[in-house]
């Protein structure tokens, strides 16, 4: 599998925050809605509990096998999903760098967990997405660009409202 087009859209979220200063990527928007830092936050707490669950899931003998799922739907954010309790930022003030290298541990691990399988088991066994319902443990991988993807449009908009 191809985790390329991932690491296209971190760079991005990367490239989106680079003129901002730390006040600036904690700061909550006046409309409401999450700072940039929050943004950040969320997609690591993401990351973090998909790789977890997938980790859990190799373990799962009892792991059902699914058929694949529309996850390209992720990016549309006309489609509105409450992150779910454990994902959700904190009003915890943090530098750049310090999202930044959470983000790149939360990659990692990420990796460490594809790498120790293979293909052919990430395709027999899934967990539970809370909209497309057992998701084959294969697309997660690409799910958590998508939902990167779908974070990058709002970090883009949260900060072009606030210049």
């Amino acid at each position: 599998m191809n985790l390329g087009k991932n690491t296209v859209i971190r760079k991005e979220l990367y490239q989106s925050i680079e003129e901002l200063t730390d006040e600036q990527f904690n700061r909550i928007p006046s409309n409401g809605g999450w700072s940039p830092k929050q943004i950040f936050e969320h997609l690591v707490r993401m990351e973090t509990v998909i790789a977890t669950n997938i980790a859990q899931e190799l373990k799962n003998p009892d792991s059902p096998k699914s058929i694949k799922k529309p996850i390209a739907l992720s990016t549309i954010r006309m489609i509105k999903v409450e992150a779910p309790g454990y994902t959700a930022p904190t009003k915890e003030y943090k530098s750049k760098i310090e999202m930044k290298n959470a983000l790149y541990d939360s990659r990692l691990f990420l990796l460490d967990v594809y790498e120790s399988s293979t293909k052919e088991v990430l395709r027999e066994k899934s967990f539970k997405h809370p909209i497309f319902g057992q998701v084959p443990l294969i697309q997660w991988f690409p799910f958590v660009g998508l939902h990167e993807k779908r974070h990058l449009k709002q970090l883009k908009q949260t900060i072009e409202m606030d210049q």
